[in-house]
């Protein structure tokens, strides 16, 4: 026997790559499977030129064996094995790796498929045991060797008693801590969970004993006898061994996403798409993409984390890289497959490079050109899936300034006064009228509030369809889009919403002109709510109503206003109080301004009341408002 210390790294190193590295201690167990995996891929690669090798490729795997009494694990493999050099090597040399150094060896060859290449993976091992042993035999050495070492303070080499070609690698489990349950790492349907999570796609079959109890037959007379049971001892293979993305999508049927679907990602309906994508190239991959029929119950929250699953060579590094998707298609469940991202040196994150960049834009491009599928094949379906995620789509406009609303704006859709149901942007511009350079939009909280706005009944009049937006987030995006197909957005409550022709046009500049007196008159009562009085031509029966004038209109200033925080600083939209020019309230105004400039304030706080209550904003004073009421309907 031999003792050696770690050749090239010290105390403090070797507890690094223990405590530092790894960010989940389970990891270990995907890194051994994974060097096993290597070793049996490597001596297939041999058979596939020796014969001397005599072993068939169904005959390669891996055994897990527990054992709770003695507290160890075992990871078993008929693969290459090493001899005693390798061993002192590629164990006794932190960093140093033999699967790196075989397929740097071969690398024209195209079968190689080596997963390992930094060398550290065996020594998370050290994270949940104190002691851990390597027993193997290399193929075609007459001698096997056994490696042991307890951590940083060394190891040995001796020669040992292993027949048979392969390796076995014995971790003696630490006992449990208040601060960590290593018993987990001995339990069987644990350590299952663990293979299916990490390594259910390695491609070779990984086999565990499973120990269940089954109730003895009684025997007659014994009925009443308390139940006995004896232990039933099963081999079980733990993992799929074929991912589903990479067989060829001809070979998929539906009914297989579906349930792969349901059982991956946790969700009880169908997906409502599927995207089963290969790429080769600059970028070679492939992706298994699923949009649901509905959102999680968490996902409009804090709580929420996107993120697709990243798989390299059909191992989980990453079980959610949120890199691999814009916030707005956050809502994509799936997973990527690719051998050509760099990673870091524990595996468990990506090194932020040009390649993870390709595959995310090649994504996005994918996932926007099957929801455009689904509006045009399927367009119940798709406005099935526009009510649980549209709002993210239009925080998507919304967001990073604009950036990626020509992206997004094809995928949007509104209610509309037309049909009275969905519609999208598109759609709206290819049926304007002729001569009609304006798309126009009203918000409020349902379709039926919108539609009881007076300004409403003014541009229907006139033939003009109305995009009803009834969610927070919606008039933010419109103003982010600005325009659509070189139409201009107007909200139909905002000031500039001008519906006369030149000639009513003028003759209502003059008449505001001439009652300037009377509408400063009638802000002076209603005070600073407002911002400015005047006559307008846009109303159609309604005898008044309000507008806003600037950037944000009377729906913006309530959404921004009930923000957390927001009551330390409002925001106040600048608003107009307007009137119908050709409503008898106009001429009863004037009279009154000439008559009694008391009674004249007393009708402006009331007019404003009243176009509150139609705008859906709330009285400033309600007790006042019902006074004035009860005190004109008396003096009536």
């Amino acid at each position: 026997m031999r003792t050696k210390q770690f050749k090239s790294e010290s105390k403090k190193l070797m507890d690094m790559m223990i405590n530092s590295i790894y960010t989940h201690k389970e990891i270990f167990l995907r890194e051994l499977i994974s060097n096993a995996s290597d070793a049996l891929d490597k001596l297939y690669f041999r058979s596939l030129t020796d014969n001397a090798v005599g072993i068939a490729p169904d005959d390669f795997e891996i055994r897990i064996e527990l054992d709770k009494e003695a507290r160890t694990l075992k990871i078993i493999d008929n693969g290459c094995g090493m001899t005693e050099d390798e061993l002192d090597q590629n164990l006794g040399t932190i960093a140093k790796s033999g699967s790196f150094t075989f397929k740097q060896e071969n690398e024209k060859q195209d079968n190689v498929d080596i997963i390992g290449q930094f060398g550290v993976g065996f020594y998370s091992a050290f994270m949940v045991s104190d002691k851990v042993t390597v027993e193997s035999r290399a193929f075609g050495a007459d001698e096997a060797f056994c490696w042991e070492s307890s951590g940083a303070s060394g190891y040995t080499i001796s020669p040992c008693d292993k027949p048979e070609v392969g390796t076995v690698v014995t971790l003696h489990i630490k006992e449990k801590t208040e601060d960590e349950n290593y018993d987990e790492y001995l339990d069987q349907y644990r350590i299952s969970a663990l293979v299916k999570k990490y390594s259910d796609y390695i491609r070779h079959p990984i086999r565990m004993e499973f120990t269940t109890k089954e109730p003895v037959e009684k025997k007659e007379g014994d009925e009443n006898a308390a139940p006995e049971y004896r232990d039933v001892t099963e081999l079980r293979t733990l993992n799929s061994m074929i991912p589903l993305w990479k067989k060829a999508k001809n070979e998929i049927t539906e009914e297989e996403y579906a349930n792969f679907y349901k059982e991956k990602f946790y969700d009880y309906e169908n997906p409502a798409r599927v995207i089963h994508t290969k790429t080769e190239g600059q970028a070679t991959y492939s992706a298994l993409l699923f949009l649901p029929k509905h959102a999680p119950f968490d996902y409009y929250t804090k709580e929420f984390e996107k993120g697709l699953q990243l798989y390299s060579k059909g191992v989980l590094i990453m079980d959610k890289c949120g890199d691999l998707l814009p916030d707005y298609f956050s809502f994509v469940k799936g997973l990527v497959d690719s051998e050509d991202l760099s990673l870091n040196i524990s595996r468990e994150m990506l090194q932020h490079d040009s390649q993870l960049k390709l595959i995310a834009k090649t994504l996005e491009k994918k996932i926007k050109s099957e929801l455009e599928k689904m509006m045009k094949d399927d367009r119940e379906a798709y406005e099935n899936f526009f009510k649980a995620f549209g709002m993210q789509l239009k925080f998507g406009v919304y967001n990073d300034y604009g950036m990626h609303k020509d992206t997004l704006q094809d995928l949007l859709l509104f209610h509309s006064s037309a049909e009275k149901k969905y519609v999208s942007l598109k759609e709206y511009v290819e049926r304007m009228k002729e001569g009609q350079d304006t798309i126009y939009y009203a918000c409020g909280e349902t379709d039926e509030k919108i539609e009881m706005l007076p300004q409403c009944d003014a541009v229907k009049d006139k033939g003009f369809e109305i995009l009803y937006l009834t969610e927070n987030v919606d008039e933010f995006a419109i103003k982010m889009l600005g325009e659509y197909g070189g139409k201009k957005f107007i909200n139909v409550c905002d000031d500039k919403l001008d519906l006369t022709d030149e000639e009513e046009k003028k003759a209502l500049e003059e008449k505001n002109k001439a009652c300037k007196d009377l509408f400063d008159a009638m802000k002076e009562s209603i005070g600073d709510q407002i911002g400015s009085v005047r006559f307008t031509g846009t109303l159609k029966n309604h005898p008044v109503c309000i507008t806003s004038e600037g950037g944000i209109s009377l729906e913006m200033e309530k959404v921004l206003n009930s923000m957390p925080g927001a009551a330390e600083n409002k925001v106040k939209a600048q608003l107009v109080l307007e009137i119908n020019a050709n409503h008898p309230i106009a001429e009863k105004l004037q009279t009154v301004f000439e008559k009694d400039r008391e009674q004249l304030g007393k009708y402006a706080k009331l007019l404003y009341a009243e176009a509150c209550l139609i705008s859906g904003t709330t009285v400033p004073d309600p007790a006042e408002h019902s006074e004035l009421v009860c005190e004109l309907l008396t003096n009536a």
